[in-house]
C-alpha cells in the first residue's frame, strides 16, 4: 500500500489552524486529536472546531477520538464530513455498531489501540474497519518519545491484516520522526501521524516530503 502522511494539528498553532493546514498541501490527511480530559489527561478541541476546519481546507480530516463514550459522539464527526473517524477499543462499549455507523455516514472507520493493548483479541473486528491505529506513545500529549515496544505489535498487526485479506491501513501515532519512521515502515505501518516532526520544522511541507520519502524507501525494501 502507498505511504500516507497525516500531520497532527496537535502540534500546530491553534490560533492559526487554517494557515497551518495550508502549510502542508502535500499531506494526505490532517490528523485531528480530539481529547476530553477524561479518557486522556488533556483537553484539546471538539466538533465545532472540526466543522470550521472542514470549511478551511480541502485536505481530508483524520479525526482521532481520545474520548469517553465514542459510541455517542463518533457518528457526528463522520456526519460533519470527516474523512476518517477513529475510536479507541479501550473506550468503546459497542464498537461494531459504532464502526458501522461511521461507515454508513461516508467516512472510513478506524480502531485505535493503546501501547499496552494487545492486537490479537481484535482480529475479529478487522472486517469492520478500514484502518487500525497503533499508538506508539501513551495517548494524551504530543512530543513524546517513541515506544519501540510497539514495533512487534505492528508486525503482528500486519500479519493479521494480510491473513484477513482486506485493504486495511495500519497507522502509527506518537513520536514519529525522521529517526523512527523507517522502523515503523519496516514493521508494516503505511499511514504515519507526525506532529512535532512536521509543525516543528522550518518548512512543514518539506518535512512531509522527507518523511514520505524515508517511509516509501523502507517499505520498498521490506
Amino acid at each position: 500500500m502507498a505511504v500516507q502522511i497525516s500531520p497532527s494539528i496537535l502540534s500546530a498553532d491553534f490560533a492559526r489552524l487554517a494557515e497551518e493546514a495550508a502549510a502542508v498541501p502535500n499531506a494526505d490527511w490532517l490528523h485531528v486529536d480530539v481529547m476530553d480530559n477524561h479518557f486522556v489527561p488533556n483537553l484539546t478541541l471538539g466538533l465545532p472546531v472540526v466543522e470550521s476546519l472542514l470549511k478551511a481546507t480541502s485536505t481530508p480530516l483524520d479525526c482521532h477520538l481520545m474520548i469517553e463514550d465514542p459510541d455517542r459522539w463518533a457518528p457526528a464527526y463522520a456526519e460533519a464530513g470527516a474523512g476518517s473517524v477513529t475510536i479507541h477499543a479501550e473506550a468503546a462499549k459497542a464498537p461494531v455498531r459504532t464502526l458501522r455507523q461511521i461507515r454508513s455516514l461516508g467516512a472510513r472507520a478506524a480502531l485505535a489501540l493503546n501501547p499496552g493493548t494487545a492486537v490479537e483479541p481484535y482480529e475479529g473486528l478487522l472486517g469492520e474497519i478500514d484502518m487500525l491505529l497503533l499508538m506508539t506513545v501513551e495517548p494524551g500529549f504530543g512530543g513524546q518519545k517513541f515506544l519501540d515496544m510497539v514495533l512487534p505489535k505492528i508486525r503482528t498487526a500486519r500479519t493479521l491484516v494480510e491473513r484477513h485479506g482486506g485493504q486495511i491501513w495500519i497507522q502509527v501515532d506518537g513520536g514519529v520522526t525522521t529517526e523512527t519512521i523507517e522502523r515503523c515502515a519496516e514493521a508494516g505501518a503505511d499511514v504515519f501521524v507526525a506532529g512535532s516532526a512536521v509543525y516543528g520544522a522550518d518548512d512543514p511541507s518539506a518535512a512531509v516530503d522527507a518523511l514520505r520519502s524515508q517511509a516509501t524507501a523502507t517499505a520498498g525494501r521490506s
